[in-house]
């Protein structure tokens, strides 16, 4: 007789969730069905019944990131303590009745038939479409523990606001996911292999998730989507990122709608327009342009030219004033020369964009560019990520200078390990910009308090809170205390 007939499953979970905004609404909404189904959350993986890992398979340090923390779960389902890789087949056989291990999101549904093989010590795998039976197939694989399983359906689904979701973020800002899957084609990306067409949810669930959201203390909506501003376009019914955002500001008590993954397509001047006059809307665009050389764009299989980007930079600058524009790019693409590379140096040096990220070109299998000849070195793609870092960080560090002696109004965040106080202001989305300490706070998180910048250093302000009392106290429920 197996431990698990003798005593049950043991109904706790402790969640990983790995990779971008995206992947981690799908874990939050795993969580919310699950313990609607009666499992209790974990923060102690040697406690849990059930160790999951929500993946990502993007690029090449997203798959290793992945396979690690695989392999830590592993040893803690074998032993109970944190090893690099189990040992034997037996300790494997043995724990497999007290534990299980699921491994779901992007790499499950790229590599799951070849991991099944190569990890046997993973209960269950399940892709980007299946992810809403987990509490189903749970209790199947409790039921017959027969090896590794496969459960790799559909490129994605799409939940609606009547789906449960436990936010693993902090109680007073959120993401909401308003669009699956993209329609794009470029020449680095496997995202469309995995997630499918675009598929975009309707208006009228998003605004009732988001009221729900600000009713649990939320002040700060993030939309995010593969391709945010291409939101509704396929629903062919007047749905559009304008049309959302129009409803969006009339929930009562949000404060702040960020927009996060825009696409070049799309940024029209009727809603230029209206992120311009409407306060809720942060004068914010996170726009991903990947390269500013003809040559690279056209190789990347981009939609705009150099000269077309730097219009649309114009565009929104000039309809938006004092916008924030975020980007990322990549070096070490597929033929890149020193010529291209020097173009994206100056680019950045001269566009002055206040926020970037830069990625090392990741060959992957499947696309476009993963069977160009013309691979750039590891040694140079470093080389190279270093020097663009460089020039961000002169922008930066101008910018950040000429913000010190101005109030602006901070969202109180909480405190470091050193405990000091931080915030963010609208120019900063969560988890990927720099942040503002905060001197003299009397303030408490999801607190909206006026500050004077006093000082900047890298990425980060200093600030102190000016006396006037916060701005508004929001409902003081931190779900991100029961999030794993």
């Amino acid at each position: 007789m197996t431990s698990e007939a003798r005593s049950g499953p043991d109904k706790s979970v402790y969640l990983v969730n790995l990779g971008c905004p995206k992947n981690l609404v799908d874990g939050e909404v795993m969580l919310g069905l699950l313990a609607d189904a009666g499992y209790t959350l974990s923060l102690d993986p040697e406690q849990a019944g059930v160790l999951m890992v929500n993946t990502c398979s993007f690029i090449d340090e997203a798959k290793e990131e992945s396979i690690e923390t695989i392999l830590d779960l592993a040893a803690y389902k074998a032993t109970g303590t944190k090893r690099k890789r189990i040992l034997s087949d037996k300790a494997r056989h043995v724990s497999s009745f007290e534990k299980q291990l699921i491994v779901t999101g992007c790499l499950a549904q790229r590599y799951g038939r070849e991991l099944r093989e190569l990890l046997p010590e993973v209960d269950v795998f399940v892709g980007t479409g299946e992810f809403l039976r987990i509490t189903e197939i749970l209790a199947q694989k409790q039921r017959v523990l027969d090896g590794p399983t496969l459960y790799l359906g559909a490129s994605h689904v799409l939940p609606d606001h009547t789906v449960p979701r436990i936010p693993t973020t902090h109680f007073y800002s959120a993401y909401l996911k308003v669009a699956e899957g993209c329609n794009h084609k470029c020449a680095f990306c496997i995202i469309p292999k995995i997630r499918g067409l675009q598929e975009s949810r309707p208006i009228a669930s998003l605004v009732a998730e988001a009221t729900g959201l600000v009713a649990q203390g939320v002040r700060e909506i993030n939309l995010i989507a593969q391709d945010l501003t291409a939101y509704g376009r396929e629903r062919r019914d007047g749905t559009t990122l304008l049309a959302l955002l129009k409803s969006l500001v009339h929930v009562e008590g949000l404060d702040w709608i960020r927009l996060l993954y825009c696409y070049p397509n799309y940024l029209d001047e009727s809603l230029l327009k209206f992120i311009a006059a409407e306060e809720k809307v942060c004068p914010y665009i996170d726009m991903p342009l990947q390269h500013i050389s003809d040559r690279m764009l056209r190789r990347m299989k981009r939609e705009k030219s150099g000269d077309g980007i730097r219009r649309v930079l114009d565009r929104i600058r000039d309809a938006i004033p004092g916008v924030i524009v975020r980007s990322s790019f990549i070096v070490g693409f597929p033929g890149e020369r020193e010529e291209d590379f020097r173009q994206l140096c100056d680019f950045v040096t001269e566009a002055k964009l206040d926020h970037v990220g830069v990625f090392r070109y990741s060959q992957e299998e499947g696309t476009a560019a993963g069977i160009m000849t013309d691979q750039v070195s590891e040694e140079i793609k470093e080389e190279r990520w270093h020097k663009l870092m460089a020039c961000q960080a002169e922008v930066v560090r101008k910018k950040n200078s000429a913000l010190v002696g101005e109030e602006r109004s901070v969202l109180v965040c909480g405190q470091d390990d050193h405990g000091r106080w931080w915030g963010r202001m609208q120019c900063q989305a969560p988890d990927i910009d720099g942040i503002v300490f905060l001197e003299q706070c009397l303030a408490d998180s999801g607190d909206m308090v006026r500050v004077r910048i006093t000082g900047a250093s890298g990425y980060d302000l200093q600030a102190r809170c000016l006396p006037e009392q916060p701005l508004q106290t929001p409902i003081a429920l931190d779900l991100a205390a029961a999030s794993p």
